[in-house]
């Protein structure tokens, strides 16, 4: 049995203005009429012998999320709240109790972002289920994401000898490189972006997570044992899961295991990390533009404008991003778009409440809006 675990807590300070921290950019719908959130679980309901699956979020966005999965016809779903945001390591520390405690110690779990996109679903569920065939030999699987051009925002993994299943040992995990570095393993071969994605049956993670940390071990599993159902939700133990370290589950348990093994996925991955992401969309126009809403281009090339409650148009602009929304507008060149957080951290430290949350503001009966 493979348990999709979907961690929705991230934040998507990067595609401000249209993500906020109280609705970041896992529940918008960026690329089609769904939600990154909804494609994700309808990607994982794909893979044969999967249960219902297990969203890891936030108390601030439990009624989106239980929303959202109602929409999709996921009513089977588990919401699980995190009384903070404790990084990825304490998220597959409770996850792996919870599969474990539901569909046994060698249920597989599948642990992935809320928030990624993929292009070709076959060659997904493909590469995913001979991973879990790698898993249920007792191996903890990393994904190596093929990379398509030399990318400095994301970490690397270097494969090591071929092992079976089509999978491979693991020769290092990288730190996220320089142009030129990143620009040399693309040369060499053999280096994979690392995408966030594991799978590994929930005993053997637990066992290592006891072993490289055990404290951590020990806060989760009494943060699990204490959660207490919440009508449509599952509200882990506050005290004892404030005690688990905020580490990732790289730091944590990746790097440190010589029990991993890693398959390649090939399959159109991107983790919608900025901007950027939707310029690789078909263009809209001969001039390669790319637009979303009422939009008018007048002799400009190769822009990205997304416009939500009014008319944007552009003279004589090359290779520059617009994002307008109600109360905010971003205007950037493209090869700095990642800068956009910058911003953000300056909203936060003047107080302002665009960093945060939207004029509209969403509730399990609905939403309202402050028009003034």
């Amino acid at each position: 049995m493979i348990v999709p675990v979907l961690m929705a807590g991230g934040s998507g300070t990067r595609l401000w203005p249209l993500s906020r921290e109280q609705y970041p950019k896992q529940f918008l719908k960026l690329l089609n009429e769904r939600s990154l959130l909804q494609n994700t679980a309808l990607r994982v309901a794909r893979l044969e012998d999967s249960a219902p699956p297990l969203v890891i979020g936030g108390d601030a966005h439990r009624f989106v999320i239980a929303e959202q999965m109602r929409e999709i016809g996921f009513d089977q779903a588990t919401v699980m709240l995190e009384p903070e945001g404790r990084n990825t390591a304490p998220a597959a520390a409770v996850a792996a109790h919870y599969a474990s405690t539901h569909f046994g110690p060698q249920a597989l779990v599948f642990l992935l972002a809320a928030d990624q996109a993929v292009e070709n679903t076959p060659a997904f569920v493909a590469a995913v289920e001979a991973a879990a065939k790698v898993a249920a030999t007792g191996k903890i699987v990393t994904f190596g994401i093929q990379p398509t051009h030399p990318e400095t925002g994301f970490g690397y993994i270097k494969a090591g000898p071929a092992a079976e299943h089509g999978a491979f040992e693991v020769a290092a995990f990288v730190e996220k490189p320089v142009l030129e570095k990143a620009q040399a393993f693309l040369d060499e071969g053999g280096y994979y972006w690392n995408g966030g994605m594991f799978l590994f049956r929930a005993d053997v993670f637990l066992d290592e997570l006891k072993r490289l940390e055990p404290e951590m071990h020990a806060a989760s599993l009494q943060s699990w044992n204490h959660a207490v159902k919440d009508i449509d939700f599952v509200r882990l133990e506050p005290t004892a899961f404030k005690r688990c370290r905020n580490e990732s589950i790289d730091y944590a348990v990746m790097e440190k295991t010589a029990n991993i093994a890693l398959v390649p996925l090939d399959a159109g991955w991107d983790d919608v990390g900025s901007w950027t992401y939707l310029g690789k969309l078909p263009a809209t126009d001969d001039a390669g533009n790319r637009v979303r809403g009422d939009v008018i281009v007048e002799d400009s090339q190769d822009n990205l404008v997304h416009a939500s409650t009014r008319l944007v148009s552009l003279v004589g602009m090359k290779d520059t991003v617009v994002v307008e929304t109600e109360d905010a507008v971003l205007v950037a060149p493209r090869e700095r778009v990642q800068e956009v957080k910058k911003i953000v951290q300056k909203l936060k430290k003047a107080k302002r409440t665009e960093a945060e949350t939207s004029p509209r503001v969403y509730r399990p009966w609905g939403s309202y809006e402050t028009v003034a």
